[in-house]
C-alpha cells in the first residue's frame, strides 16, 4: 500500500493532466471550456482515481459533459499513464461535484434568514416596551424611625 503523500501527489498530477487534456487535446464538442476539474482522489493502493468536475450550464450541458467524459475516459487514462510513469495507471471515474449545488442551497438559506431578520427589524422600529420604563420591582422605602434606639 502506498503512503498518503504519494497518493496525494498522484491525485494532483491526475487533476492537472486531465484538466490540460480537456482544455487542449480533446476535440469532443460536449467537452467545451465549461468543464472545471475541482478535485481528484486516489485510493490507497493507487488503483482507482475519482475525478470530481463541475459544469457551467444547465442540466442538458451537464448530461452532455458526463457522456463526453465517459467516452474520453480511455484517452485521458492513457495521458495520465504517460505523465505519471507508475507501474499501473489508475482507472478513472468521473463524478459530478455537488459543491456548487450545496453552496447554492446555503446561499438560499442565508437569503431567507436575511429577509426574516429584516422583517423583525422593521417590526421593532418605532416599537415601545411593554410595561413601565423600569420593569424591576424595588422595595418600598420606609421613612419610619426605629423606636428601639431611644
Amino acid at each position: 500500500m502506498a503512503d498518503n503523500a504519494r497518493a496525494k501527489r498522484l491525485a494532483d498530477l491526475i487533476r492537472e493532466v486531465v484538466a490540460q487534456k480537456l482544455q487542449r487535446g480533446i476535440k469532443d464538442p460536449r467537452l467545451g471550456t465549461h468543464i472545471t476539474i475541482t478535485d481528484t482522489r486516489v485510493t490507497g493502493d493507487l488503483r482507482e482515481a475519482t475525478v470530481f468536475y463541475t459544469v457551467y450550464g444547465d442540466e442538458e450541458d451537464r448530461k452532455a459533459a458526463a457522456a463526453g467524459l465517459e467516452s474520453a475516459k480511455g484517452i485521458l487514462r492513457s495521458e495520465v499513464g504517460r505523465a505519471a510513469g507508475v507501474k499501473f495507471t489508475p482507472t478513472l471515474a468521473f463524478v459530478a461535484d455537488a459543491l456548487p449545488d450545496n453552496a447554492r442551497t446555503i446561499e438560499d438559506l442565508l437569503d431567507k434568514a436575511r429577509a426574516s431578520d429584516e422583517k423583525v427589524r422593521e417590526t421593532a422600529t418605532g416599537a415601545s416596551y411593554a410595561g413601565e420604563a423600569d420593569p424591576y420591582k424595588k422595595p418600598e422605602s420606609t421613612d419610619e424611625t426605629d423606636d428601639s434606639t431611644e
